[in-house]
């Protein structure tokens, strides 16, 4: 069983997908980001980055000795599920190349900077000449 902490934005939704398209048993944690759930001190002895996704993998597979794996980052969640699966990581060099460029693409580009652009569209004060604005939507 997997102890899935999320909440409901795109880095938790990646990892929902990927749960679900591996088809592995999980246990959603519903975390409430706009009160602090996820400074609670539990969590962040998960993940000290205190930041949503993250999993608690309650039968990691081999060559983890352990009987609990936490991983936190959803890149970094995605891989770790593709390998305990043996699904979506590409059975050759090519394949597995573009996987990796476009995780990678995906978690340092797209993502970070939709995220960036959403924090300052819906929390920051509107400003359209400020430079974090523009910056986050031409990007």
């Amino acid at each position: 069983m997997i102890e899935f902490y999320y909440a409901p934005t795109p880095n938790g939704w990646k990892v929902a997908i990927m749960l679900e398209e591996c088809k592995l048993a999980y246990k959603t944690k519903l975390l409430n980001i706009e009160t602090g759930d996820q400074f609670q001190e539990s969590f962040m002895l998960i993940n000290p980055n205190a930041k949503i996704p993250a999993i608690v993998d309650h039968n990691p597979p081999l060559p983890f000795k352990r009987k609990t794996v936490s991983v936190f980052e959803s890149g970094a969640i995605l891989l770790y599920l593709a390998e305990k699966t043996e699904k979506f990581l590409g059975h050759d060099h090519d394949s597995r190349k573009e996987m990796f460029e476009w995780l990678f693409w995906q978690t340092s580009n797209q993502g970070s900077m939709a995220g960036q652009l959403s924090h300052f569209v819906n929390y920051a004060p509107v400003d359209e000449k400020n430079y974090s604005f523009i910056r986050y939507k031409g990007e």
